[in-house]
């Protein structure tokens, strides 16, 4: 993507009203004013749901259209990215979608304690690498910032074409001793996953399956 066409894309998420873009140096200095107020940016006290990592929002708006009583929210740090799921929503008009442009280190300082429902975390990098443990996405430091932000009977989702990230956050949960609602290794010949698991499809996902990869779900509670 040329540069001239990001900076057109940044300058048009300025303007959107269902992009939200806290500055570092407020989340830093922690003068963060969404904390708590996620319901009034909506209009409603519907349950809201993360899509954590979500690129270019393809899945947060499959689940937006699927459920329209939640409100849905898609984070993710590539603004670029960001602005097409943003920008579909709005031609869509999808009143129950936002996307949030933010590190996910810092998503327990965006939410307030019980204020989330649901968090799905859809395709992320495995980061393979012991040195890059910290980075993924299910480690047990971001559990705890999971934690803090899902009501009591929260759900996390994760589904991902990783073995190796299904493997791993499987035995990091049987570890910690929480509560693993529903593993499967291979959804789409294993039957019993959930219509929001199936029924929605990426752009990459449709790239794995053509390659006969398998897509895995996982569905647990930190609590």
């Amino acid at each position: 993507m040329g540069s001239k066409n990001k900076l057109r894309r940044f300058e048009e998420n300025a303007q959107f009203n269902n992009v939200v873009q806290p500055t570092r140096e407020h989340i830093r200095s922690g003068d963060i004013h969404l904390k708590g107020t996620w319901a009034a940016h909506f209009g409603n006290n519907n349950p809201i749901v993360l899509e954590l990592g979500c690129g270019k929002g393809e899945y947060t708006l499959g689940l937006a259209r699927q459920n329209p009583a939640q409100n849905f929210i898609g984070v993710d740090i590539k603004g670029a990215r960001l602005w097409r799921g943003a920008k579909t929503a709005l031609e869509e008009k999808l009143f129950n979608v936002a996307f949030l442009r933010t590190q996910i280190e810092w998503i327990d300082q965006l939410f307030d304690t019980d204020e989330v429902s649901e968090i799905w975390i859809t395709f992320p990098d495995p980061q393979i690498k012991y040195k890059r443990t910290k980075h993924r996405m299910t480690n047990p430091d971001f559990l705890k910032k999971y934690r803090t932000i899902l009501k009591p009977q929260g759900m996390v989702h994760l589904k991902t074409d990783s073995e190796f990230m299904h493997g791993y956050t499987l035995g990091l949960l049987q570890g910690l001793g929480l509560e693993i609602l529903y593993a499967n290794h291979d959804i789409y010949k294993n039957e019993g996953s959930p219509k929001n698991v199936l029924g929605i499809q990426t752009f990459y996902e449709k790239q794995y399956l053509e390659k006969g990869k398998s897509i895995t779900y996982l569905q647990f509670r930190i609590h």
